[in-house]
């Protein structure tokens, strides 16, 4: 595993604080808040920690208040229901003593049904395609010093984009988007790790998509973009340190609020999750 990879499985792991109550340290990954990707992992993190012999198949998460990425993160899990099939989990997140996220998340015991899914889209394969970190290295002159090195340095999730968006100079186009990503290197069996990595990367890019038809990004002059909720759905085993399609959409933006979706494929083209969420994309005057 490799020190950048190595860091953010520490980064999602968190400290016990009692049976119930776990402490996370933050990272500044360049954005002006703390990185919602990462809140949601840590989140998803300290309820699994307080449930046996099941499997998180949803969460359901609120970001109240913008997490401030120089102090940890507590989170406070919520014993709301043990059944025998399925477990229900309240995770609040504090940081100096304010709540800055709520959370629901579900978990049920390994069980057979019914089967159906989607067919995976039609994509471009990962091989041959520049990665986001590349392309920012490539071109790192052009973006704003204050981030410049936050976002050139190595990252755990490599992501590579099909038909890439230009972000200081977005151009008008439909609502509609498609990235591989996968973890850098090899990470342990365990699929909570899985699980809440994914959880971490499933936040990047996904706001941006409902921004496209209006040409304009989140490092766009007078914008004000934040996520609003999150929602995840896990339907199937995976890996997240193979290659993973998400495949984004916007079906609406309306009252200074953009809805995004996204599908998560493997290669084979298993359906493993499917994301929702709502974001802010309010441009000051």
């Amino acid at each position: 595993m490799t020190e950048v990879l190595k860091q953010l499985v520490e980064l999602l792991q968190l400290e016990p604080l009692n049976e119930l109550s776990f402490r996370g340290n933050s990272e500044n990954l360049g954005f002006r808040h703390v990185f919602g990707g990462q809140v949601l992992g840590q989140a998803l993190m300290a309820g699994c920690k307080t449930v046996e012999e099941k499997d998180a198949h949803s969460m359901h998460g609120y970001f109240l208040r913008p997490g401030d990425h120089s102090l940890p993160i507590d989170y406070e899990v919520q014993v709301v229901r043990d059944g025998a099939t399925f477990s229900t989990r309240r995770v609040i997140a504090r940081q100096s003593g304010t709540e800055i996220f709520a959370m629901m998340a579900s978990f049920q015991s390994p069980e057979e049904g019914f089967d159906h899914q989607f067919d995976m889209p039609d994509a471009q394969g990962p091989e041959g395609i520049y990665s986001e970190l590349e392309t920012r290295r490539k071109f790192k002159e052009f973006i704003p010093e204050k981030v410049r090195e936050q976002y050139t340095v190595d990252r755990p999730i490599e992501i590579r984009p099909i038909d890439p968006i230009n972000y200081l100079a977005p151009e008008t186009r439909e609502p509609y988007k498609q990235n591989w990503f996968r973890a850098i290197a090899d990470l342990p069996d365990d699929p909570v790790i899985h699980q809440c990595i994914l959880a971490y990367a499933s936040d990047f890019g996904l706001l941006g998509t409902s921004m496209l038809p209006h040409g304009v990004s989140f490092m766009g002059k007078g914008m004000q973009v934040a996520s609003l909720d999150h929602s995840i759905w896990f339907h199937r085993d995976f890996r997240v340190d193979d290659w993973l399609l998400y495949d984004m959409d916007s079906p609406s933006a309306s009252r200074g609020r953009g809805l995004n979706r996204g599908n998560i494929y493997n290669q084979d083209g298993i359906l493993v999750a499917s994301v929702c969420q709502e974001a802010l994309i309010r441009q000051r005057k």
